[in-house]
């Protein structure tokens, strides 16, 4: 057997450099190529959304080349893969209303969170109008939210930060908590961090059991698929609001949900993966 296929990408202060200068550059990349169209053809294309779009998959792959090409090649002798295997039908089956359930005690928690007063309300504000501006065009929205983000973000959150964490040596749930806090903070706002971090812990406990990033990509997407429904149809991303129920209704069926079929992922049902 190759000697380098033993050895696996760890994740420290020289993966996460990586991955931020990565993504500077990458987004760097795109704004200068913006202020050359500036001067030369007099268009700027900083407010289309395709611009948006260019933007963020720069950024993203700006950070992913920088881990690979700085990290895991040194450290491995190989370029970055990622197992993004199916499973079987029984195991959907238990992920995506465990999913649900944890949606909904995160919703209930993030509507305690205040979006009145001398800080929160002018917070609130801007984050309300920075996400009306991101969502007015559904098919962007769709190409963002549910495309996109679902990918790259697992693949930085997930399958970089987190495996990195547990090849180097930390508890499995250690590893998937910092990943999930890191991947609250990135949102940048108090009422998307708490679901965030909730969400992403059942994505990398996924992940981590099942040794496949298609898993937490596709409850990733089921999440922000259902964030987009409920904004376009109900311009809100509540589910209580919605369907016109309290929220404490919501609480208690995402806390049944979420146990039940926690229990069952977790010991009824034995998933065998392997990760090269």
């Amino acid at each position: 057997m190759n000697q380098n296929s033993k050895k696996k990408y760890t994740f420290g202060w020289k993966g996460a450099f990586a991955l931020f200068v990565g993504m500077i550059v990458g987004t760097a990349i795109v704004a200068v190529a913006n202020i050359f169209s500036m001067l030369v053809f007099n268009e700027n294309f900083q407010y289309k959304d395709f611009y948006l779009i260019i933007a963020n998959a720069a950024g993203f792959l700006g950070a992913i080349f920088a881990f690979d090409y700085f990290v895991a090649r040194p450290e491995t002798g190989r370029k970055l893969n990622f197992n993004f295997s199916p499973t079987n039908f029984v195991t959907y089956l238990l992920i995506f209303p465990m999913m649900l359930g944890m949606m909904f005690i995160g919703e209930f928690i993030t509507s305690q969170i205040p979006v009145t007063g001398p800080f929160f309300g002018k917070f609130y504000e801007f984050f309300s109008d920075l996400m009306e501006q991101m969502t007015k065009d559904g098919a962007t929205m769709i190409l963002l939210a549910v495309i996109m983000a679902p990918v790259f973000e697992e693949i930085v959150f997930r399958g970089i930060i987190q495996k990195g964490l547990i090849n180097k040596g930390v508890a499995p749930m250690k590893a998937i908590l910092f990943s999930s806090l890191i991947f609250g903070l990135v949102h940048g706002n108090p009422w998307q961090l708490v679901g965030a971090v909730l969400l992403g812990c059942v994505l990398g406990l996924v992940y981590y059991k099942t040794k496949s990033l298609l898993l937490p990509i596709l409850l990733h997407a089921f999440n922000n698929l259902c964030s987009a429904i409920l904004i376009f149809y109900g311009k809100t991303e509540s589910f209580a609001e919605t369907f016109k129920v309290s929220e404490y209704v919501v609480l208690g069926i995402g806390i049944v949900l979420f146990s039940i079929f926690y229990y069952l992922f977790m010991k009824k049902y034995r998933v065998h993966y392997s990760e090269n």
